[in-house]
C-alpha cells in the first residue's frame, strides 16, 4: 500500500498517495484542475500549462509535479485563473479556430475551457497563420489550423498504437505535428480506429 500524503489545495486538506501528481490526487478528491494536454492513460507532458497551480508560491504544472507532504497549492486564486485564461486566449489567437463551423463544436476541450473562463474575445491580436490541411487519407484528415501542439496524438500513437506516426517537426512559430517526418497521412499505416485518432482535444484529427 502506497504512503498517504497530506497537502492543501486552496486551503482544503487533500489526501493523496506517493507517486500521484497534483492533478491526479486532486481529481481523486473531486477537485477539478483545468487541463488540455493531459489525457488519462498517456504519459504526463506538461506542454499546455493550462493546469498551472502555485505550489508554495511558485508556478508549477499540476499534471507533472508529484504531490509532497504539506504542499500548499493555489488553484483558484485570481492570479492563477488569470494566468490560465491568458494561455487559453493565446491558443485561440495562435491558430485558426472557427468554432461556429467546426464539427467538434460542443465536444471541444478548448471551447469548453473558453466557456469556463468566460472568454468571449481574446485580449491578444489574431495571428491568422497559413496552415496546411492534410486530406490525403481516405478516412482521416489533419487540420493544422486547429492544432494546439498538445502532443496527445504523438504520445497515443507511440504508447498505445505502437506506430509512432506523429512527431513534432520545426521550431518556434514553425513547430507543427509532422507525419513520419514530412510524409503525408496516406503514406503511413495510420487507421481511423487508432487511439491517436480519438485523443485530439480540438478536432485537428
Amino acid at each position: 500500500m502506497t504512503k498517504e500524503i497530506k497537502f492543501f489545495i486552496d486551503g482544503k486538506p487533500i489526501t493523496g498517495h506517493a507517486g500521484q501528481t497534483i492533478l491526479e490526487a486532486a481529481e481523486a478528491a473531486n477537485v477539478y484542475i483545468p487541463r488540455l494536454c493531459h489525457s488519462p492513460g498517456l504519459e504526463p507532458y506538461g506542454s499546455c500549462r493550462v493546469c498551472t497551480v502555485l505550489v508554495n508560491g511558485r508556478p508549477q504544472a499540476a499534471c507533472t509535479l508529484p504531490v509532497a507532504e504539506k504542499m500548499v497549492i493555489e488553484s483558484e486564486s485570481e492570479r492563477v485563473r488569470d494566468h490560465r485564461k491568458s494561455i487559453i486566449e493565446m491558443l485561440f489567437v495562435e491558430g485558426n479556430h472557427f468554432c461556429m463551423f467546426c464539427e467538434k463544436s460542443g465536444n471541444c476541450e478548448l471551447q469548453a475551457l473558453a466557456y469556463r473562463f468566460g472568454i468571449t474575445a481574446p485580449r491578444y491580436p489574431y495571428q491568422s497563420p497559413q496552415r496546411h490541411v492534410d486530406a490525403s487519407h481516405s478516412d482521416v484528415l489533419i487540420d493544422h489550423n486547429r492544432c494546439v501542439l498538445c502532443a496527445r496524438c504523438i504520445r497515443a500513437s507511440r504508447d498505445r498504437d505502437g506506430k509512432n506516426v506523429f512527431q513534432f517537426v520545426g521550431r518556434g512559430a514553425q513547430k507543427r505535428v509532422g507525419v513520419n517526418g514530412d510524409a503525408d497521412l496516406a503514406s503511413t499505416d495510420f487507421e481511423a480506429t487508432d487511439a491517436a485518432a480519438d485523443v485530439c482535444p480540438v478536432g485537428a484529427i
